[in-house]
């Protein structure tokens, strides 16, 4: 018997939303896709299985959280759905193109911002666009524009050392929303953050996310039920691993949220059903 059948939660389908799925077309499908990691020790040759069976579909425009215990492959999908690392079996669309290497289409949000030291806030945002062959007067352009839009007006020449590690993460997400990729993933951005400026960085994503003229399909991976259900349309919980979906929940707040969100009966309603999903697959890893 299921946790949702014990505790008198209902039923979600592995890998499918309670909601129709025919309201947007999948920007992104998994099937089936494993991943291994050889590991070489002293005269020892092993295999670690992380990824095994793992099937998702996340629609256009959508913002959807990845959950699931330590080691179980969250970090992993992100990485080889950004193209930064390779999969032993299975498949994986963005857009009905198969993924292969990185891709201008796909922007990616580290834990530990990844910005260049001796380069200004400005510069920082400009890279992708250097990279991509963008004129200089365009991505000055397109680089205040930005700036603007993530609240960093007065920083432009500052050099990273001199921000707050708040302040450096929405340098990092703005440098990604500068060439404009049709999906954003983002690998725990406000992990490393105090509990303060993590729930102003959360309004601050939401606010960016919801003010285009169309939205991003963000993929999230967190270790927060909270901010998992606060941020997300959809939650996707993992098994341990070897990760797969176990479950993908709804979350049917009303957006804008705001801080009232996070003490709804529906807030508290999905908490619960996460929790117990999270807590079977604890349990079961004990044994």
């Amino acid at each position: 018997m299921s946790v949702q059948q014990d505790v008198g939660l209902p039923d979600v389908a592995v890998g499918v939303s309670d909601r129709d799925a025919a309201t947007r077309p999948a920007a992104i499908v998994a099937r089936g896709v494993r991943k291994e990691f050889v590991n070489i020790g002293k005269g020892t040759r092993g295999v670690t299985e992380v990824l095994r069976d793992f099937d998702l579909e996340i629609e256009q425009g959508e913002f959807l959280s990845l959950l699931g215990p330590s080691g179980c492959g969250k970090s992993t999908f992100l990485g080889i759905l950004a193209g930064l690392e390779s999969y032993s079996a299975g498949e994986i669309l963005v857009d009905g193109a198969p993924v292969r290497g990185v891709s201008k289409n796909i922007g990616v949000v580290f834990q530990s911002y990844a910005l260049f030291p001796w380069l200004s806030v400005r510069k920082n945002i400009e890279v992708g666009l250097k990279v991509r062959g963008v004129s200089s007067a365009s991505r000055r352009e397109t680089a205040e524009r930005i700036i603007a839009t993530v609240g960093l007006d007065g920083f432009e020449n500052h050099l990273p050392h001199r921000l707050s590690g708040g302040m450096r993460q929405r340098v990092a997400i703005a440098r990604s929303l500068a060439y404009d990729p049709d999906v954003l993933v983002l690998d725990e951005p406000f992990a490393a953050l105090d509990a303060q400026t993590r729930e102003f960085l959360q309004n601050e994503l939401l606010r960016i996310w919801e003010s285009g003229a169309r939205k991003k399909t963000i993929v999230f991976v967190t270790h927060s039920i909270d901010e998992a259900i606060f941020l997300s349309d959809r939650v996707a919980v993992m098994t341990k691993r070897p990760g797969r979906v176990k479950s993908v929940i709804d979350v049917d707040l009303p957006r804008p949220r705001d801080d009232e969100s996070r003490s709804s009966v529906e807030f508290g309603r999905v908490r619960a059903q996460v929790a117990q999903i999270l807590k079977e697959e604890v349990e079961i890893g004990g044994h």
